[in-house]
């Protein structure tokens, strides 16, 4: 064999003595029975030495199969779809599967593939934070929903997001705040409507509650001018409740661009606890949602649906994180 070529399972067979059929039950693991042990530990030990490994392409082209996942995403900057992306990666490892990320932002309508032929390219789909008919082109395509409208008939993992705005809401109002602005992100998807209906709920069940909107595109600086626009308020709240941790850097940098301490004269939340919220000073409150798990339940969930099984809906709960940027209203210090 040229040193310079890869080797085969033709070399494999002549270097243990077997024919290639007995190569291919041995790697294959359908050995047991049909070929004896000693025969198949000379095979891998031939396969060792000539450093050969399994053509994947040609066997998964056997089998009418890719073993790749496709992952989409609204995408890549937010920091959350990265731990996303590594749990289902983590699952699909362990059965043999890839994962594809792939950018669909969620405003442009329905989701094209990045391969020619979607069907013959991908075993399936999690879909990140999307609407259902977004994959509309993908015909039968098994697919997932991560932290997408549950109401639809597709699979689904979600997050427990309207509990976590009430619990903001409530940690708020033990503290003694009853005027709050809510700094909403100003993107359609299930997720953001979830949460914007949680806490007006919560907020109208307190005496005397009252809640103010500005909405904004995910960024420090159009969350910054949202979280001004309530600050200028006659009466202006005295929390601001952000739809993600992003959101909330740029509240923190309204306050501060009008003489606001936090939380002395304002308290902040965010929601997902990403890096960026123990990076802020004061030390953001906020609701952590568990992304890597979302990723790998998904993953599983979607095994689950390639091996003909009906998976019931995933819920995973969120956990409010107290931290430094919360405190009572001043007018009861």
């Amino acid at each position: 064999m040229p040193a310079t070529s890869r080797p085969t399972s033709r070399d494999v067979a002549h270097e243990a003595g077997v024919s290639q059929s007995t190569v291919s039950l041995v790697l294959g693991g359908k050995w047991t029975g049909r070929v004896s042990p000693a025969t198949a530990r000379g095979v891998r030990e031939a396969a060792e030495r000539l450093g050969y490994r399994p053509n994947q392409a040609a066997r998964n082209l056997r089998l009418g199969t890719t073993r790749t996942v496709l992952l989409m995403v609204p995408t890549l900057t937010a920091p959350f779809f990265g731990p996303v992306h590594t749990g289902a990666v983590r699952v699909a490892a362990r059965h043999g599967f890839g994962v594809v990320a792939y950018v669909w932002p969620d405003d442009t309508g329905p989701a094209d593939s990045p391969f020619a032929a979607p069907h013959e390219a991908i075993d399936g789909i999690l879909a990140s934070s999307m609407a259902v008919d977004a994959l509309a082109r993908f015909g039968g395509t098994p697919a997932v929903m991560l932290d997408s409208d549950p109401a639809g008939s597709a699979a689904t993992v979600g997050f427990g997001v309207a509990d976590g705005m009430r619990a903001i809401a409530a940690h708020l109002a033990e503290l003694g705040h009853r005027r709050i602005g809510h700094v909403a992100a100003a993107v359609d998807q299930w997720t953001f409507r979830a949460r914007a209906q949680a806490l007006a709920g919560a907020v109208a069940g307190l005496p005397g509650g009252v809640l103010s909107r500005s909405t904004c595109a995910i960024g420090v600086t159009p969350a910054k001018d949202a979280a001004a626009r309530l600050l200028a308020q006659p009466d202006p709240p005295t929390a601001l409740v952000c739809d993600d941790d992003l959101i909330a850097a740029g509240a923190y940098k309204a306050a501060r661009a009008l003489g606001l301490d936090v939380p002395s004269d304002l308290s902040v939340t965010g929601f997902d606890d990403v890096l960026l919220a123990t990076a802020l000073e004061p030390e953001l409150t906020t609701v952590r949602l568990p992304a890597e798990e979302l990723g790998a339940q998904g993953m599983a969930v979607l095994l689950e649906l390639l091996g003909g099984g009906r998976p019931a809906r995933r819920v995973l709960p969120g956990e409010l994180v107290v931290r430094g940027s919360t405190g009572p209203p001043r007018a009861i210090r």
